[in-house]
């Protein structure tokens, strides 16, 4: 016993090792090409003359091209293999992330945050996916985990370094075409190293010793027909599914939450005061990040301590809709209580991640668990579509934020609320 324990600790160690920083990089780009529209808004709307509800429409219409290719593209990514697919979705979203600069029209920043939706569609759903072949269901929410951590560290990285780009003035090249145009150069470079980085499957895996290779398959072969015994979904039964279809509706709400709040953060931030200058922006959002980087790490490792999922979820949201609505309320009395409103409102969200997507891989097998995570994370994403458009709309309508933080607490008790219902809630 002793031994295979051995065998086990140093083979998770080595895939972990091996896979998670490379993922989590690839991630951290993905994001920082995602909401690095966020920080442009400081200074790009007033250059392009867009109103909130232009930049709301614009930011969110990222997440309509997402959708639209999500499952087709999760499907092809089953046939090609992940490293092709992840490769050719880095390179193009590189591409039209670079075009974001010469931008001049609304029309123009409706186009292309579309076209960067549609080139982004089904990167993130292959990724858990992809996870769900190489780690085992007690190790997911802790792979899970440390792969979104690049998120938070993205932001807590990206906040300064972006608001350091909008100062700089290059070959008469407003700063905010810079911060594209440079955030998107890594995208192209990863994309043309993943597939030689990446191995599809772990029998592919020439860098896992022998015993390693062996063990791993076979417990994750046991894994998987443990699952079948229960139950064998197809494709169609993945989608039909009662709890896949109320994930959707749950991740709807989440996303809501998390994309309004994120790209809306650096305008909001801005407003708390006349003070506080682009730079020191990106230096207040580091707070609310590295609090996220905390709680996506003690919430994954929890969760799959406990082998808990839905409790955890449910717990980050909670804390999510708590921290808006405090926002809402009490957030004009001074620049600290909604910076720590908004500390407290990421720390939930981001923690609630991880443990969520450890619930769909924990009942569905093979390519009925691809089409079905590509399913809840494409109608999930509508909510990135929703959460900024409602946000712009009312702050253009009511003249605060408030309302629109409200609308979003709003979302996350529903969500929490939802995940009450769950029959197959992944626990242990």
């Amino acid at each position: 016993m002793g031994g295979t324990q051995t065998l086990e600790q140093r083979t998770v160690k080595r895939v972990f090792w091996r896979i998670m920083p490379f993922l989590g990089l690839l991630y951290f780009v993905a994001f920082l090409d995602r909401v690095n529209v966020g920080y442009a808004a400081l200074v790009m709307n007033k250059d392009l003359g867009f109103s909130n509800a232009v930049y709301g429409l614009g930011a969110g219409l990222f997440f309509i091209g997402y959708f639209v290719m999500e499952v087709p593209g999760n499907l092809i990514m089953t046939k090609v293999g992940p490293r092709w697919w992840i490769a050719r979705i880095l390179i193009t979203w590189g591409i039209i992330s670079g075009m974001t600069a010469f931008i001049s029209t609304a029309a123009h920043f409706y186009v292309i945050r579309f076209l960067l939706g549609v080139a982004e569609a089904s990167f993130y759903p292959c990724i858990i996916y992809y996870l769900s072949t190489w780690a085992r269901k007690r190790d997911l929410a802790k792979a899970v985990a440390l792969f979104m951590m690049a998120v938070p560290v993205c932001n807590v990285v990206a906040s300064p370094f972006s608001t350091w780009l909008l100062g700089i003035d290059w070959l008469g090249l407003a700063g905010w075409k810079w911060m594209f145009i440079v955030e998107a150069v890594p995208a192209v470079i990863l994309g043309i190293l993943t597939p030689w980085s990446l191995s599809d499957k772990p029998e592919d895996a020439k860098w896992l010793a022998e015993d390693e290779r062996s063990w791993l398959m076979t417990a994750l072969a046991e894994e998987q027909a443990a699952k079948l015994e229960k139950r064998k979904y197809t494709l169609m039964q993945a989608f039909t599914d009662r709890d896949v279809l109320v994930l959707c509706l749950i991740y709807f709400f989440m996303n809501c939450g998390n994309y309004g709040l994120t790209l809306f953060l650096p305008i909001m931030v801005k407003a708390l005061s006349a003070q506080i200058s682009n730079q020191m922006v990106g230096f207040l959002l580091m707070v609310p990040y590295a609090a996220g980087f905390c709680a996506m790490y003690l919430f994954g490792l929890g969760s799959d301590k406990s082998g808990e999922r839905r409790g955890y979820c449910m717990v980050g949201l909670g804390l999510g809709a708590i921290a808006l609505f405090g926002n809402a309320y009490f957030g004009e009395a001074s620049p600290f209580i909604a910076i720590a409103f908004f500390t407290l409102g990421v720390f939930g969200l981001y923690g609630a991640y991880p443990p969520f997507w450890t619930i769909p891989t924990s009942f569905l097998t093979a390519a009925s668990a691809a089409g079905a995570i590509a399913m809840i994370n494409s109608i999930g994403n509508l909510g990135g579509f929703v959460g900024p458009y409602a946000m712009g709309y009312l702050r253009e309508a009511m003249g605060s934020f408030a309302s629109g933080v409200s609308v979003l607490g709003v979302g996350l008790l529903l969500g929490g609320l939802l995940l009450m219902t769950l029959k197959k809630t992944g626990k242990e």
